[in-house]
């Protein structure tokens, strides 16, 4: 894998204040293809969060994770499709309707504004969330089947890709009839914590079972050389041998 190839692999997690959340991507861009605008900054500064990066030329993942009746959420995927984000969001457990007007709506607001649609990527199962966690809240199945559950349900509606744990990765490619990109959160180096997630992987293992964009936050921004961070899980990434990517 080339180091260019690696990087576009990488989407930071820009957890942080605006202007902390710039100047960290500022250094990490040689390493990290990709920057991902969540909830905290968006409910703080609005689309203002999403230009502050797609003006550097950066490439926005708009992680708002929509979840609502289909009309609200057709009128909020189109408003999101007018800002140049490369990605947005949404929750397949809203049903096959409000993911099929999400991904219309954000086709209209870019062709508003003249500009390339996002990708839409369904969330599947929470990164967070254990089989304990979903049997909490209804779910009496494993992670894995609820993920393949929504996961086709959202394939069938025309989605562009999916939000998945990178350990559902290789059960989703054998299921899907399309080639649909696959975002993992939930990436820890070997030797990171795990935090809040329940069902991580490393960078590696990701890439070998089939994941396309790595999600990875708090490894690189709480690191004490979040350079050096980005770095090595790039350098990780070009050593993969060829046989093991797909």
């Amino acid at each position: 894998m080339t180091p260019n190839d690696a990087r576009e692999k990488i989407a930071l997690a820009a957890d942080l204040p605006l202007p902390e959340a710039q100047a960290l991507y500022e250094k990490v861009a040689p390493w990290v293809g990709v920057v991902k605008v969540g909830l905290s900054l968006f409910v703080e500064h609005g689309p203002a969060a999403v230009r502050a990066f797609t003006d550097t030329g950066a490439r926005v993942f708009l992680d708002l994770k929509l979840h609502d009746i289909p009309n609200t959420v057709h009128l909020a995927a189109s408003r999101a499709g007018e800002l140049g984000a490369a990605y947005l969001t949404l929750h397949a457990q809203g049903g096959r309707e409000m993911v099929r007007a999400a991904v219309e709506g954000a086709r209209e607001g870019a062709a508003r504004a003249n500009t390339a649609p996002p990708k839409i990527l369904a969330v599947t199962v929470l990164t967070s969330l254990s089989a304990a966690d979903l049997q909490g809240i209804g779910y009496p199945q494993s992670p894995d089947e609820v993920a393949r559950t929504l996961a086709t349900l959202a394939e069938s509606a025309g989605v562009d890709g999916l939000v998945c744990s990178p350990r559902e990765v290789e059960g989703l490619r054998q299921i899907l009839q399309r080639r649909l990109l696959l975002c993992t959160p939930g990436i820890r180096p070997a030797g990171s914590a795990q935090d809040d997630q329940a069902r991580a992987e490393t960078p590696t293992r990701a890439i070998q079972a089939g994941a396309d964009l790595l999600v990875i936050g708090r490894p690189i921004h709480a690191a004490k050389d979040p350079v050096a961070a980005a770095r090595s899980i790039v350098e990780a990434l070009q050593n993969l041998e060829p046989t093991a990517r797909r």
